[in-house]
């Protein structure tokens, strides 16, 4: 089983302790902020690997073989047929991708940073209104996964047209 496999195979919160609490008694110290940055950045890079290996796989083969025939330079063969189709393959699952570690973000909160979940415990113990507290964080999480996906969204049609032209 490679590491990747592993990775996409694990949950995030699993990463997110074991970096934290593992690599200190190995000899690195790791602060809150760091085990997350490395726990997310490795989690999402797993699976953003596995997204582009999955679109450059998805490009025919016959396409960079005509592309030979024609006798283009191997980067114009990259940056005008193979780059272009695989930018278009992946820009949903990364867009899915994003979202979910803009969500899993909160996972950071139990080995002690400040994020925004962890703030929403913090007034939770100066207010006695739950249900305010926890329905604003939710809105702020999809204000900020709306945001993304309405730009991904644009980026996808301005794409669109300009391989249309």
């Amino acid at each position: 089983m490679e590491a990747s496999s592993f990775i996409r195979g694990t949950p995030l919160l699993i990463q997110i302790l074991i970096i934290y609490y593992i690599l200190p008694a190995v000899g690195l110290d790791v602060p809150p902020f760091g085990a997350g940055v490395i726990a997310l950045g490795v989690n999402g890079g797993a699976h953003i690997r596995e997204i582009v290996r999955g679109a450059l796989t998805a490009i025919p083969p016959g396409q960079i073989e005509a592309a030979r025939a024609l006798a283009l330079p191997r980067r114009l063969i990259w940056a005008r047929i193979i780059l272009p189709q695989v930018f278009a393959l992946v820009l949903p699952p990364l867009t899915v991708e994003f979202t979910a570690l803009l969500k899993g973000s909160a996972l950071i909160s139990v080995i002690g940073y400040v994020e925004l979940t962890r703030q929403s415990h913090y007034l939770l113990a100066s207010t006695a209104r739950p249900f305010t507290i926890f329905l604003i964080t939710a809105l702020l999480y999809f204000t900020m996964c709306f945001l993304l996906a309405t730009a991904t969204d644009r980026l996808q049609r301005r794409t669109a047209r300009a391989s249309a032209v």
